[in-house]
């Protein structure tokens, strides 16, 4: 991710209005997009619907309709692309598991090392459940888990994207691996 200063003047361009910088966009972001979508993909379960080119454009489609999220830089996008990424296989989770039976999921078990191996369209909505409940409890907590393990960002990108220092990163990060790996045990 290491694209030069074009990305955040194009950024700064399409938040000014400019639709032609979302145009010049596109071709300097679309690798790294992929490279996300990709990573987002390997934690779901074998089969999955959905590959990486249509996760990135499902994504897309979302961040461009309307008017341009306000964004600080190119980490800051790719935090937000990520965050787009992930609420796009919940919403294709939520779709797929209306269609076959609805309701009722079941808690997710979550790796000691805090990597989520998500196994159904039961689990995705598992912890999907569970980053907003994190959320509601320390909004900061659930941004460093989309932007660490949604988004692949180190801790010095995500301290630049979340405005923190790289410790106040780890510590959260520690934390939140934690409360998700309670929250997401079986029989809780």
């Amino acid at each position: 991710m290491n694209e030069p200063m074009p990305v955040t003047t194009l950024l700064h361009a399409w938040k000014d209005g400019d639709d032609g910088a979302l145009d010049a966009l596109v071709p300097l972001v679309y690798d790294e997009l992929k490279r996300l979508a990709g990573g987002h993909l390997r934690r779901e379960r074998e089969g999955h619907t959905l590959s990486s080119t249509a996760l990135v454009h499902e994504a897309w489609m979302n961040l461009a309709r309307g008017p341009a999220p306000r964004l600080e830089d190119r980490v800051h996008f790719y935090a937000i692309a990520s965050r787009v990424m992930r609420r796009v296989l919940v919403w294709h989770a939520r779709r797929r598991n209306a269609a076959k039976r609805g309701g009722g999921t079941p808690p997710l078990p979550l790796e000691a090392a805090g990597h989520v191996a998500v196994t159904s369209d039961h689990d995705i909505l598992a912890l999907d459940e569970a980053m907003g409940e994190l959320e509601q409890m320390d909004e900061r907590l659930c941004r460093v888990v989309e932007c660490r393990h949604f988004g692949g960002l180190n801790v010095q990108e995500t301290a630049t994207a979340l405005g923190v220092s790289a410790t106040t990163v780890k510590r959260d990060w520690t934390t939140a691996r934690a409360w998700l790996k309670r929250r997401l045990e079986p029989g809780r």
